[in-house]
């Protein structure tokens, strides 16, 4: 079916093959391109550009095992917000960094990226060119910049990182530094990063691998090792070092990630306001202390650390997959990004997920139908955006294939990105088990 029936029944007999949007204009930004050696210039300028701009409150960069170390060595750093790339900036100093940046990070900038020697990615896709590109910018003898969870933390724990990681570190043999940032999170949290708390940043730079571990560890070894050098939680952090977050508004937007009432058990009906949690289904409330705890207003506090509530959400997602009782569909407005000057507005759609087929997305425009379907093998994450200020301030969830980007605005569900992110990374997961069986 064509046009608005489309939204109701979707196309058939398409289930492996996607079909394209109809543009004017077919081109597409060219992420298959290796990135410039990084000008000295543009090096220093982007350290003072960072220590003129970082938020005005105690910072400390903190270097481990680092002493003679010179490029070219990896660089994989925990995600929080924006500030993280200030602070890696204060701490490789003169040498040249080539940054692994997502297509959005792109957007009416482009040139820019380009010149600072950027290499351009679509989340959650495979790209055999990031691979080259890398190599590229070890052999130069420069400093490669990653981020291997490829999101901002939604709450101040370390997320999922692909399996291919070790297989990368293994193949370059350059040192490898991690970077964990502490504050970031709770000073600009990704559900309110509008709204600044005034959190000292303390980021702990280490020579976490050398290329002779590398060459006598496997990539499992390689994996287990990096996740526990990129291990952090930010709520712990704050708690164990005595650190007070006195504002009136700190809970504001947590209801985001804590979407689920663990005293009812009523999905998305949990909001925020000021230093509260509340469920509007059951009325239970709970206060978001100074130090990061949680207390419950009335009876039994189910979970004191944000972190353990987070996980316990997860934990049901996890169970309703196995018991196949899991599905999600929405309509959904939708926004693309095949090249990096505009979003195109491609209107109304419906989007579903499922166990079985992943991710399914049905549209049209200009007069012609699409489809875009991510297997579950194909994407082991969602990109979620709880308040995308490039389009719209509101929730939206990006669906990359290799070509394009496809941000979904969910018209009828409300406070399901966290829900769809634990599901796309359970049911990726899941798929790989059955493979690997």
């Amino acid at each position: 079916k064509a046009g608005s029936d489309l939204l109701l029944y979707p196309m058939q007999g398409v289930n492996d093959m996607n079909i394209d949007v109809n543009y004017k204009n077919k081109k597409r930004y060219n992420t298959a391109r290796y990135p410039i050696r990084q000008p000295k210039i543009f090096t220093w300028l982007i350290w003072l550009l960072s220590r003129l701009t970082l938020p005005r409150v105690p910072w400390k960069v903190e270097k481990v095992n680092m002493e003679g170390l010179k490029p070219p060595y990896m660089m994989l750093s925990n995600h929080m917000y924006f500030v993280d790339f200030k602070l890696a900036a204060m701490g490789t100093g003169s040498h040249r960094v080539n940054n692994v940046v997502t297509i959005d990070g792109y957007y009416r900038r482009p040139f820019l990226l380009e010149w600072i020697g950027a290499i351009c990615h679509r989340k959650y896709t495979m790209d055999l060119h990031l691979i080259k590109s890398i190599a590229k910018v070890l052999r130069r003898g420069d400093v490669l910049s990653m981020y291997p969870e490829a999101r901002y933390t939604p709450c101040g724990v370390l997320e999922y990182m692909p399996e291919s990681l070790g297989k990368l570190v293994k193949m370059n043999k350059a040192p490898v530094v991690t970077v964990v940032h502490h504050g970031n999170h709770i000073h600009s949290p990704f559900w309110d990063f509008r709204h600044k708390r005034k959190v000292p940043l303390h980021t702990v730079m280490t020579l976490t691998l050398t290329p002779e571990q590398i060459q006598n560890m496997t990539v499992d070894e390689i994996n287990a090792h990096l996740r526990q050098a990129l291990d952090y939680d930010e709520y712990k952090y704050i708690k164990d070092n005595g650190i007070r977050v006195t504002e009136p508004f700190r809970a504001q937007g947590m209801h985001k990630v804590l979407y689920q009432c663990p005293h009812c058990g009523v999905e998305h009906k949990m909001k925020s306001k000021g230093t509260e949690l509340f469920c509007e289904a059951c009325g239970k409330r709970w206060t978001l202390n100074e130090d990061m705890t949680l207390t419950a207003q009335s009876g039994e506090t189910e979970f004191s650390h944000v972190p353990d509530w987070y996980k316990w959400e997860k934990a049901q997602v996890e169970q309703q997959i196995a018991d196949g009782t899991y599905s999600f569909e929405d309509e959904v407005e939708v926004f693309s990004m095949p090249r990096c000057w505009k979003f195109e507005k491609l209107g109304a759609a419906r989007v579903r997920h499922t166990i079985e087929n992943g991710w399914e997305l049905w549209g049209h425009y200009r007069g012609e139908d699409y489809y875009i379907h991510r297997k579950p093998h194909q994407q082991n994450a969602l990109h979620v955006e709880y308040d995308f200020q490039y389009i719209k301030p509101l929730d939206c969830f990006d669906i990359s294939p290799e070509n394009d980007s496809f941000y979904c605005y969910p018209q009828t569900r409300e406070n399901v990105l966290t829900k769809l992110a634990f599901a796309t990374e359970i049911i990726h997961l899941r798929d790989r088990a059955k493979v690997n069986a």
